[in-house]
């Protein structure tokens, strides 16, 4: 494989992709921040997308769609000789519709929420696809350049969950995240997110005395959960996130809510998390009933998933991995592979399509806080090595072979 970059390097479109995306790096950035200050709360990404969309069009991709989900691509045709891959980064950030967006500087660093989450990502797809415009490499396999709805929180990957979904076409997959390209994620942490909400008639705290409490229910519940053992390979975790409920302090709660995060590397682990974790809710309500014995009322739970990551792992010696490595290496840098996280990646890896979800280069910080920051000192090397990356797997007319085939797992 690293024969394969050595003649890659070697070829003269590629160091001219190569130069460009180092002279373009301070038009990446200038474009990093203008999408930054396009609000963008999951599951509201309509107006980043148009944006987006327009400058796919100025940059020569064909085909571009927005989808029924609201992902929007193109693609730039190969020669039909080589696998399809997607390559994108995400629209949404975690930052509440109204949330107010400034982009600063401050010695040498650029403030705003979500400028590196995943401004920066947006930014290194764009300039990536200006260097194959600008060198007109022409590939084996066709690449799709796009951007993603509801990787976030509570927008549960809506957007790539659909776009596996709705199409069977795509034999590879990309996404970009904040970091150093050296961080190659090719596993993908699934979790399952419930919010539980016990009920009951309530009452007043003296004169009702006697009768089921939904808060009471809720802290069975909670304690029996923070008593749970999981293990530690695959990591497997758990926490109540927040909860909420009761109206007054001289009240028997007539209902209580609360969030809970269950997460594993491991699918087959973090079903069996889950099915613990459901048998404790109806068990507290049981308990809570038990315990007054009230003739009046009784407590009811209802159980609502309200997120639904799966679990992928792929081995580091997946064609894909051992591509991203190889672009790492060839540019002089330690490439690593990191441990599992949830990103868009997931999805694809867990059906089985190879995935990586790689730094988008420069460094950052304050994520998914107001004071969330980007570095841009070197950060042309993370287009450089998505930019690599693609030409391995999709391979180049007449100089190189792709190195993942069609449909390969």
């Amino acid at each position: 494989m690293n024969e394969v970059f050595s003649r890659l390097k070697a070829h003269s479109l590629v160091k001219e992709g190569l130069v460009f995306l180092k002279e373009d790096d301070e038009r990446t950035l200038e474009e990093q921040v203008e999408l930054t200050l396009v609000p963008a709360p999951s599951l509201m990404e309509e107006k980043k997308a148009q944006v987006f969309k327009a400058k796919l069009e100025r940059y020569g991709l064909n085909n571009i769609e927005e989808d029924r989900h609201g992902n929007v691509f193109g693609i730039r045709h190969g020669n039909g000789n080589g696998p399809r891959i997607f390559v994108c980064a995400h629209l949404d950030t975690v930052f509440p519709e109204g949330t107010e967006i400034h982009a600063t500087k401050k010695e040498g660093k650029v403030y705003a929420p979500g400028i590196s989450d995943d401004g920066r990502g947006l930014a290194a797809v764009l300039s990536v696809l200006r260097a194959f415009e600008q060198t007109n490499i022409q590939t084996e396999g066709d690449i799709i350049f796009g951007a993603t709805v509801g990787e976030e929180g509570l927008g549960d990957l809506k957007g790539v969950k659909g776009l596996f979904q709705d199409r069977k076409d795509i034999d590879a997959f990309i996404s970009l995240e904040p970091g150093t390209p050296e961080e190659i994620t090719y596993i993908g942490t699934g979790s399952h997110r419930y919010h539980v909400t016990y009920k009951g008639s309530g009452g007043h705290s003296f004169g009702d005395f006697g009768i089921p409490s939904a808060t009471h229910a809720l802290g069975r519940a909670i304690s029996k959960i923070a008593d749970l053992e999981t293990p530690t390979e695959p990591k497997t975790t758990f926490t109540v996130g927040t909860i909420t409920g009761g109206t007054s302090v001289n009240t028997i709660a007539q209902e209580a809510s609360m969030m809970v995060d269950l997460r594993s590397n491991l699918q087959t682990e973090l079903v069996k998390l889950e099915e613990k974790v459901l048998a404790i809710f109806r068990e507290a309500a049981e308990a809570e009933n038990n315990r007054w014995k009230s003739s009046k009322t009784s407590i009811e739970v209802t159980m609502e998933l309200v997120g639904n990551r799966p679990a992928g792992t792929q081995s580091p010696t997946a064609s894909i991995v051992q591509t991203a490595m190889a672009a790492n290496e060839s540019l002089g840098l330690q490439p690593v592979l990191s441990e599992a996280m949830s990103t868009d990646s997931n999805v694809p890896i867990s059906l089985g399509i190879p995935a990586v979800t790689l730094g988008a280069g420069g460094d950052c910080g304050g994520i998914h806080t107001l004071e969330e920051y980007f570095d841009p000192k070197d950060a042309y090397l993370g287009p450089q090595v998505l930019f690599l990356t693609i030409l391995g797997i999709v391979g180049v007319h007449g100089e190189v072979l792709p190195l993942l085939e069609r449909g390969e797992e």
